[in-house]
This record gives structure tokens, sequence and C-alpha cells, in this order.
């Protein structure tokens, strides 16, 4: 039954990415008293208190749709899409490439990622920088999510939420998965002919090595937690669930 692995990759990433253009679309419901949507984060401009620089531009053009989503979703999402695991996850799952050891591929030449369009997933290394500016974004989202606004006084006051609590965790995984990437290991010794000579550089090496056999599982647990992530906040926002206070 080797068609199992292939399917279930197949329709787990197929409805992450209906989801997730869905809720990009929306431009609504993203944010929920401290918290703010990672899907949504930053916010460069939006209508909540979270943007950065006020309400949507006036050069924004009229025949296009406006979330503020739309204006941050293409980093990390191109980050995932040229992975090394997920390279190999959506070949086989979408492109049959092949779809498993020891089954055929549809075709009858091999051109590997020389070529166009391909050839572009070598740009992973460079969405791996902007990847870990988004973490320390998220972070940041965290710290925020830790300060609850009196609705009477408008006085801030420290607290946790159960929402506090799942943007800790999906910055967590989110971390895990960006930090257990081959390229950072590349980063980090790639340049160097004898690791050994730099220590500060080897023990951050050996730590990325250490926790990269877990990329394929941060990669799927960090995938829902986004998703999730996103869902509570705007079903909180919608009124359908409530946030539960913890302190």
């Amino acid at each position: 039954m080797w068609w199992l692995q292939p399917l279930g990759v197949f329709l787990g990433l197929s409805t992450f990415i209906v989801y997730s253009t869905w809720a990009a679309f929306q431009g609504a419901h993203y944010t929920h008293g401290p918290y703010l949507s990672p899907f949504y984060s930053p916010e460069i401009f939006g209508d909540s208190p979270h943007s950065w620089f006020g309400p949507k531009p006036g050069f924004w053009p009229s025949f296009i749709p406006f979330s503020p989503a739309l204006l941050i979703l293409w980093a990390p999402g191109l980050f995932r899409f040229t992975c090394y695991y997920y390279r190999g996850a959506y070949y086989k799952a979408f492109w049959s490439d092949p779809s498993a050891c020891m089954v055929g591929e549809p075709r009858n030449e091999y051109r590997g990622e020389n070529s166009l369009p391909l050839i572009l997933q070598n740009a992973h290394r460079y969405f791996l920088y902007i990847a870990l500016a988004f973490i320390v974004l998220l972070a940041h989202d965290v710290w925020l999510a830790l300060w609850f606004k009196d609705p009477v006084t408008g006085v801030e006051h420290f607290g946790i939420g159960l929402g506090t609590i799942i943007l800790t965790v999906n910055t967590v995984l989110l971390g895990g998965y960006t930090f257990s990437c081959h390229s950072l290991r590349h980063l980090l010794g790639g340049s160097i002919d004898v690791l050994s000579k730099h220590p500060a550089r080897l023990k951050a090496y050996s730590c990325v090595t250490c926790i990269n056999p877990k990329h394929m599982n941060f990669a799927w647990f960090s995938l829902c937690s986004v998703g999730f992530s996103d869902l509570y906040i705007r079903l909180c926002s919608m009124g359908i669930w409530t946030d539960w206070r913890i302190l």
C-alpha cells in the first residue's frame, strides 16, 4: 500500500493550502484582544492596533483585494515551498516524482533541479534569512499576548489566556522547524574549512545537527499549529469561541 503516504501528504498539504489561502483573503477577524494571527504578522498595513503604518495605503490599486496577509505571507510560504523536506513530500504526492520507492515515474527522462523552473528552489537559503526574522517577530507577538487591556479603565495588565499558550506553542514549533533547517547548517559551517577552530559556531552547528533529524516532525507540527492559531483567533474574534483566561 505504497500510495497511503503520498495520499496523506496530498490531503494534508491541500487542506492547509486551501484554508490558508481563504484566510489570507478575508482581511478580517485576524485579531482578538492582544492576539494577532501568525498569518497576518507582521501587520504592515491594516485596521487593527497591531498595524505598523496605519490602514490600507492610498496607492493600493482598487481592483486588487486588500488584506494585510497578502503583504507578508509570500515569505514564509516560499520558505516552506523550497524546503528540502517539503520538496520531497510534494514531488511525490503531487507530481509522482516518484510516488514511492520502486514505483515508476510517469515520464521518460530526469531533469532534476538544474533548469527552470526548479532551479529556483536553490533560493531556499535566502528565504531562510527572512524566516529567521519572522521567528523574532512572532516571539514579540507572544510577548504582546501577555498584556490584556481592561475594557473599563483601558489599563494594560499582565495575564495569560489560552490564546497566549497557543501562540507560544506555535512560535516554539515554527522555531524548531526553522532552526532544524538543512540550510542553517550550511550557513553555520559551510564557509569554514576547519569547524573545530571556531568553538561558538561548532556548538551552534552541533545543536542544529542534533535537531535536524526531527525536521519533518517540526514541518508538520508547525504547519498544523500555525493554521490552528489563525483558526482560534478567528473564531474568538467572531464570538464563536471564548478565550479562556488562565491568569
